[in-house]
């Protein structure tokens, strides 16, 4: 198997599920490329409701606890464009809806890169599978093809002002297998202070950072980085 690098692009749109997602994922590539000049927006379709550890909080709040965290650890990084659908937690479906609102926000942000959680299920990672992600990777997929770049799909979007747009590069996270991977060994710490920012889902936080270093230094000598060294990988497709 062959692992490609990723090059540097103007703008990234990254769909998933839940609040920390994206930093579980991702985050250490993002500031990266933050670093490096790139433009990256986040959607996340749902507020978490079905998420915390701590029973004695009013449940009522939890949505707003999780948008304010999941902000908080966007700043961590370098996002400052965060996008709530506000979907149930736990019961996520990749439906008409759901793909025009993801299609809304790729004509709007017009990225040249889409990350998204995989569709398929990795039996080797059980819980990067939960089935909103497989849901929410399968609709940001169909809105990229055929969806967004589609000019006679969603015509309520022409409306609004958004033409069709065509994505050109998506990274699949928690893909059973992967060909491209970035090496974050120089943003892993702000990866894990994005993931701490999550503190209503963390009820031992002091065990994060051994088990993430734990999952990127794993990815990274697979992929024969130097000793020490921390990657995230992802399946990359490109289209036409």
């Amino acid at each position: 198997m062959e692992y490609s690098t990723l090059e540097v692009v103007d703008k990234v749109l990254v769909v998933t599920a839940h609040p920390d997602d994206v930093d579980f994922g991702v985050a250490g590539s993002i500031a990266k490329w933050v670093q490096q000049g790139s433009e990256v927006s986040y959607l996340v379709v749902t507020d978490g409701d079905a998420g915390g550890f701590d029973q004695s909080v009013d449940r009522s709040k939890i949505p707003a606890i999780r948008r304010e965290e999941q902000r908080r650890a966007a700043e961590i990084v370098g996002v400052h464009d965060v996008q709530f659908l506000g979907h149930p937690d736990g019961s996520v479906v990749a439906s008409l809806e759901l793909r025009k609102e993801i299609s809304r926000a790729i004509r709007r942000t017009r990225p040249d890169r889409v990350v998204c959680q995989s569709p398929e299920r990795s039996y080797q990672r059980l819980p990067a599978s939960h089935p909103d992600h497989r849901a929410t990777g399968d609709a940001a997929l169909n809105a990229v093809y055929p969806d967004a770049r589609n000019p006679f799909a969603f015509p309520e979007l022409l409306a609004e002002g958004l033409s069709d747009f065509v994505v050109h590069e998506v990274l699949l996270m928690a893909h059973p297998e992967i060909n491209a991977f970035e090496d974050v060994s120089a943003t892993i710490d702000l990866k894990l202070s994005a993931i701490l920012a999550h503190e209503s889902q963390l009820p031992q936080p002091e065990e994060v950072g051994p088990r993430v270093r734990g999952w990127l230094s794993a990815t990274a000598e697979m992929l024969g980085l130097p000793e020490g060294s921390y990657a995230e990988g992802f399946f990359r497709l490109t289209l036409p």
